[in-house]
């Protein structure tokens, strides 16, 4: 259950007063301020019900919280003595560099003819080495030379331990995720919440934009003209040194994922370093991608400090029943297990349904498809657009890599679409995410009843839908059924599709997605199969029952209260005015 009220997400819960409990807990029988206060005074007013394994959760991610405060410190301080063992090692780098440099004594002549005892070595050496392997003895050298010097990499503080949250369509994770996430406002420095695809969208932003700095060398340019260039040496020596410095930066690129992760979490004040949150709704592995490019950026950011709370609908080492790499996919489990805890929020009730039913229905939803609803439709649509005060006009907005998407209906931040439009063309979760951001209500005409047919549209309104409700857009739609009979089978067989789970980027299929497949060990002609397999049976149920329960919870008036104070457009509006009534 997200978001079921306005007081249920991030935005609101900080604008909000904290709540201060004086009453025991049930649990752990403390009292305690925050997510637990926070989650009972929502089931005292009655916006929520009591429910025991909720109640559980949020004391456990009270008790995370507190431990918090103390961590941030621990590694404001980790940070602070990391950076200077970072800058005493390249200082004591560049110091073995310009020793050995001095030792290759390239400005003398060398007698070219080779001796006896030379021919004999040259004669004894074999034949299958690899270009490259001595300047790979020497980095190991240097290395473990820096390691006796400077000493080895300085340890993180052992990091409080997160959650895995896991269960049923609407039985709470995403909110109590959201109260938590919330109530890390001030506390951690560094913290991000991601859904699935935008999560996925963003790693693979970043795997291409290393990609492309590593082409174009641009740091390598720039380091190697910043000092290498000044050294008291001839050309051939600075020459030396700079192929050592190239190496070097080709070691540290072999595994782009690390690159990544480290970079996943921190903010723009990159002085400013302490401890980091990773909240991650609904951990999926759809695909070969996912678990290789998920393995090792969530094993790294484990690795080094990061406090992961995550949901999903299966505990871990379910999440990938047809064991596509399963050696890798294993690490992965390995690393969440090691570091969260794992908890079944054991509820069978759907959340989203119960709050509906007791609440005041917007009409928000028009079916079927004939003469009297397409009319109330476009009544509600002339009545919004009146509201916004502007002037329909056509407009293109920035997706991503470049892309950009056309919305052919627009105004003031509203914006109405055919399913067709949407669904019909091969286009994905980062359009999606670019429409959820940019327009706070949204307008989807002609929506037909789903069945295999159209199998790929039916998985595409299924991402729709799901990026439109996490970032709390406002939804009206015509259909051809009711929101319970929009997704059905047929006697060809239930729904599933292969090709939304593939990545959409500019160079699908291209060097970048096919090096990380590598370097997993994966080949790329061995996926469809495991995919087909996984999505015939209870995943695609998942992701049905959750659009069905998104999309009723979409209609009631705790949603639609919520979206002036949480979506992107509103929030962006408000801090602009802030800051001219600052100035």
């Amino acid at each position: 259950m997200r978001r079921l009220s306005i007081l249920v997400s991030p935005v609101f819960v900080h604008r909000t007063p904290q709540f201060r409990c004086n009453a025991l807990c049930f649990y752990c029988n403390r009292p305690h301020p925050g997510v637990l206060a926070y989650y009972r005074s929502l089931v005292d007013q009655g916006k929520l019900q009591r429910d025991p394994y909720q109640e559980k959760i949020a004391c456990e991610l009270e008790n995370l919280l507190g431990r918090l405060q103390q961590y941030e410190k621990d590694m404001e301080e980790y940070h602070f003595n990391l950076a200077n063992w970072e800058e005493r090692r390249e200082n004591e780098r560049r110091r073995l560099l310009m020793e050995e440099a001095k030792q290759q004594d390239v400005s003398k002549p060398v007698d070219k003819r080779p001796n006896i005892f030379q021919k004999w070595m040259s004669s004894k050496k074999p034949a299958n080495v690899e270009p490259g392997v001595g300047k790979w003895v020497s980095y190991l050298n240097r290395e473990r030379k820096l390691d006796s010097v400077v000493g080895r990499r300085p340890s993180a503080p052992p990091a409080p331990k997160g959650l895995y949250l896991y269960g049923n369509v609407g039985s709470g994770k995403t909110m109590l995720m959201d109260m938590f996430y919330s109530a890390t406002e001030g506390i951690v420095k560094h913290r991000r919440r991601f859904h699935f695809h935008e999560a996925m969208l963003d790693i693979h932003q970043h795997m291409h934009r290393t990609w492309k700095d590593q082409l174009e060398q641009k740091s390598l340019q720039s380091n190697i003209a910043g000092w290498i260039m000044n050294l008291p040496f001839d050309t051939k020596v600075k020459e030396w040194i700079a192929a050592e410095e190239k190496y070097k930066q080709e070691i540290q690129m072999k595994n782009i994922l690390l690159d990544v992760a480290d970079k996943f979490l921190v903010n723009q004040e990159g002085n400013k370093r302490g401890a980091s949150i990773l909240c991650f709704d609904e951990i999926q592995t759809v695909d070969v991608f996912a678990i290789v490019a998920l393995s090792g950026i969530v094993s790294r950011l484990l690795s080094t400090g990061t406090v992961l709370v995550a949901t999903s609908n299966r505990e871990p080492r379910d999440l990938n029943q047809d064991g596509m790499q399963w050696e890798i996919f294993d690490k992965l489990v390995a690393k969440l297990e090691e570091h969260c805890e794992c908890v079944l929020i054991g509820s069978e009730i759907d959340y989203r349904r119960l709050i509906a039913q007791r609440s005041t229905y917007q009409v928000h939803y028009f079916w079927p498809l004939d003469s009297k609803s397409k009319q109330k439709f476009e009544d509600m649509w002339n009545e919004v657009i009146k509201q916004s005060g502007g002037q329909v006009t056509s407009e293109t907005v920035q997706v991503m890599f470049g892309r950009t998407l056309n919305v052919p209906e627009s105004c003031n931040g509203v914006a109405r679409f055919t399913f067709e439009y949407l669904c019909g063309r091969p286009i994905g979760a980062a359009d999606y995410i670019a429409i959820a951001n940019n327009y706070h209500t949204v307008f989807i005409s002609d929506i037909p009843i789903m069945s295999m047919r159209i199998r790929d549209k039916a998985r595409r309104f299924i991402t729709l839908i799901d990026e439109l409700y996490n970032h709390h857009c406002c939804l009206y739609c015509s259909a051809e059924s009711s929101v319970d009979d929009l997704f059905q089978g047929t006697e060809e067989g239930t729904l599933f599709d292969l090709e939304s789970f593939q990545f959409e980027t500019e160079i699908e299929g291209g060097k970048l997605r096919r090096d990380v497949l590598a370097e997993g060990s994966v080949s790329s002609g061995g996926s469809p199969t495991g995919i087909i397999s996984l999505l015939s049976g209870q995943e695609e149920l998942f992701a049905f029952r959750r659009a069905v329960s998104r999309l009723i919870e979409m209609q009631t008036r705790f949603y639609l209260d919520g979206t002036r104070h949480l979506h992107p457009y509103f929030q962006s509006r408000d801090r602009n005015l802030a800051h001219i009534g600052a100035n």
